[in-house]
């Protein structure tokens, strides 16, 4: 099974997918200093009230926007499940192009958002992801990463207006 850890500036999302279906998603606020021991204790409970074992995770995927999180979330991969996690970066082989002029300024985020819309929709899309910040990114009609603008999130927005 794979353990798929989306970190980012508010929530780590922990996910477990079966290759058919979604097993467990559950989240936890972001604090860079967590150990992998206190992301294990947390997870392994969580895996557990759901009927999974840490032998059964194979492969594990980390996108992160927060980069001291990586850290710790790369020692729980390797420590609690023997795996050497793949690390959503810029650098990797995505099969789409990263059409702007420094690609390593994009982040994994964004770039895992452009992979699925693109996976569920055909011709070019906007994606907007309301998390911490709002991103609204460009994808061409053949996948490409066109480039996009980062604004204040809705909860950063609100709180502006006071």
């Amino acid at each position: 099974m794979l353990l798929v850890v989306d970190a980012g500036n508010t929530n780590v999302v922990f996910a477990v997918h079966d290759g058919a279906t979604w097993r467990g998603i559950w989240r936890i606020a972001t604090e860079p200093q967590r150990t992998s021991d206190e992301y294990a204790v947390w997870l392994l409970t969580l895996l557990s009230f759901s009927g999974l074992k840490p032998a059964e995770i194979d492969r594990t995927v980390i996108g992160t926007v927060v980069p001291a999180a990586l850290y710790h979330l790369r020692r729980l991969c390797r420590d609690w499940f023997e795996t050497e996690p793949l690390i959503a970066r810029s650098n990797l082989d995505w099969g789409f192009d990263i059409r702007i002029d420094n690609p390593a300024e994009v982040g994994a985020d964004r770039l895992l958002n452009t992979l699925a819309a693109h996976q569920a929709h055909t011709g070019p899309l906007v994606v907007i992801d309301f998390g911490t910040a709002t991103t609204f990114d460009v994808v061409a009609e053949d996948g490409a990463y066109l480039g996009g603008v980062i604004a204040p999130g809705i909860n950063l927005s609100i709180e502006a207006l006071h």
